[in-house]
């Protein structure tokens, strides 16, 4: 388990949701992206998000509150062994959580490599 605080946990989620390309950025809609130690409910997941896919939204979707998408710090830094890892993982945790704000499934995203 690598040791890593929670504010340098947190650039490491900036740094990649800045290494996103511009266009992804672009198209993303209504969604607020968090850091928490882990999931409240014990659950083991590295991310989630909530809320209503782009693919699947409607003209009732106006006002909605945002989708949100979380990064779970401490079962990132569980499955990792050096800083190298960490950093890669983050970037392929947000890269999963927000394919998922774009509607595509956990199935297709390990096939692309977003495990």
């Amino acid at each position: 388990m690598v040791e890593l605080g929670p504010v340098e946990f947190e650039e490491l989620v900036a740094v990649a949701l800045d290494d996103l390309p511009a266009e992804i950025g672009e198209l993303m809609d209504n969604v607020a992206i968090f850091v928490e130690d882990a999931p409240a409910d014990g659950e083991d997941l590295l991310g989630l998000y909530e809320g209503v896919p782009l693919t699947e939204r409607s003209g009732a979707y106006l006002l909605a509150t945002p989708d949100r998408i979380t990064i779970f710090r401490l079962p990132i830094l569980a499955i990792c062994e050096t800083p190298d890892e960490v950093k890669e993982q983050v970037q392929v945790t947000v890269a999963h959580e927000i394919g998922h704000h774009f509607g595509i499934d956990d199935l297709r995203l390990h096939d692309l490599g977003y495990a």
